[in-house]
């Protein structure tokens, strides 16, 4: 193997420098998020962008939580819990009912097979804000309005799942398919048996996204609901940015929150990175 040049070494260092730049860009604002959590409120307003807090205190998380002697001034338990109880129900349908409709309309013959599938991916190209006055009119007339259902239905399956489960169904052998006929498999037989476990990949990559997409989900649950109880960590902190709190910035107790949003999403990808790649770049094979 031929040394590298001094030019080709300098060309990498100065690529990796870049790389190493751009990377402290990206993650500052999540290192000062961590650390003003740790902060008081005066040293969070006179130096927001020190990474080091003077003193460092856990007032905000006693906020937070209550913990101790000290009274939570949010409900961010509650809002934890919805946010997770309502992303889990929303993650579980979309993946039944999405990888349903994906395979009806990649295996199942039937009139306006391809019409319903255009229909379906023409959705896709409308804006989310532009449905959320039709969604809140319906929320009201079903009477599901300000409720875990009315949060939960009418999000619990999506276009983009449906399209991506389809995607993921057309690679698989239609020769498997056939094989469980001969043997006398019924349709949900093969479904559930045969070709489910064969698109493994896509239904990991289908749950990561939709957890995900609920996790983070604001516009809808802000038109869905009313009532503090039914607050998720979006629409929670969205209300204590707005002056949701007594007085003053209280930066820590923001802050502190916030990442209670951001920690799940990034241990997600972490950790099943190589599924959610794998499983895109596989949906996108065959048309």
């Amino acid at each position: 193997m031929r040394p590298s040049s001094p030019q080709a070494a300098v060309r990498r260092a100065l690529g990796y420098l870049v790389l190493v730049f751009f990377a402290l860009v990206f993650i500052a604002p999540f290192i000062i998020t961590l650390v003003t959590s740790f902060k008081t409120d005066s040293d969070a307003t006179l130096n927001p962008l020190s990474p080091i807090p003077h003193p460092v205190t856990l007032s905000a998380w006693d906020q937070i939580f209550g913990i101790g002697s000290t009274a939570s001034v949010t409900d961010v338990p509650r809002w934890l819990f919805n946010s997770a109880f309502v992303a889990v129900m929303i993650t579980m349908a979309r993946v039944v009912l999405d990888s349903l409709a994906g395979y009806a309309l990649a295996r199942l013959e039937f009139r306006g097979r391809k019409l319903i599938f255009a229909f379906i991916v023409a959705t896709m190209a409308v804006p989310g804000v532009v449905l959320l006055i039709p969604q809140f009119l319906v929320l009201k007339q079903l009477h599901l309005f300000n409720s875990y259902p009315g949060m939960i239905i009418p999000i619990a399956a999506d276009a983009v799942g449906i399209f991506l489960m389809r995607q993921f169904f057309l690679q698989v052998p239609v020769a498997l398919e056939e094989a469980g006929r001969i043997d006398g498999a019924s349709t949900w037989q093969i479904y559930w048996n045969i070709v489910l476990p064969a698109v493994r990949p896509g239904l990991i990559t289908l749950t990561i996204i939709s957890f995900q997409g609920s996790w983070n989900q604001f516009q809808f649950f802000l038109i869905a609901t009313i009532s503090p109880k039914y607050y998720t960590l979006t629409t929670g902190l969205a209300n204590l940015v707005n002056g949701g709190l007594s007085s003053g910035n209280q930066f820590p107790l923001k802050l502190g929150a916030s990442l209670l949003t951001i920690i799940p999403m990034a241990l997600m990808f972490f950790l099943l990175q190589k599924h959610l790649v794998r499983g895109r770049l596989a949906g996108a094979v065959k048309g």
